[in-house]
């Protein structure tokens, strides 16, 4: 399950409003919850880097500018960091990009669910301008690189509130 959120700043600034602002410390960020036993962290970082965002750009996702933008895996665990740490050098050696990973990692930062509007929302607005541009895309890709781990119906957040 994928929530969105806000990691790097504090409770009193969590919310999407202030994020905004680019002067909260926070991150636009997604706690990934999995089963390891049906997909690795180390699926989730081939996916994080190949599908979800640009690791090179620096305070940027897209047409979204600032340090809530920013490219960073938040990690729970040391294996989780030195998997990550390991999987962006194999990159940086095999130069699968032309420009250099800015992606940085920090370790047991604490997590704050975004508003409920926000959960869900590619599922839930797909015809939004926005998503039809930006997202889809990115779930097509996910489909053909993964088709494995892809789910025609994912989990959602709020997936009771949301059902016929």
């Amino acid at each position: 399950m994928a929530e969105s959120g806000y990691t790097g700043g504090t409770r009193d600034t969590a919310d999407y409003e202030t994020v905004s602002s680019g002067r909260t410390g926070h991150a636009e960020s997604v706690r990934v919850t999995f089963d390891p036993t049906r997909v690795t962290y180390g699926q989730i970082l081939q996916i994080f880097f190949s599908v979800v965002h640009d690791p090179t750009e620096l305070n940027r996702q897209g047409p979204d500018t600032g340090t809530q933008y920013r490219s960073e895996i938040f990690t729970q665990t040391n294996d989780q960091q030195r998997m990550a740490s390991a999987y962006m050098a194999q990159l940086t050696r095999k130069g699968v990009y032309a420009h250099p990973i800015v992606t940085s990692i920090e370790m047991n930062t604490d997590f704050y669910a975004a508003e409920r509007y926000q959960q869900d929302f590619v599922n839930l607005n797909p015809t939004y301008s926005y998503v039809a541009i930006h997202d889809i895309p990115k779930v097509h890709e996910l489909q053909r690189l993964f088709p494995q781990l892809y789910r025609d119906h994912p989990v959602l957040v709020f997936a009771a509130d949301h059902q016929p």
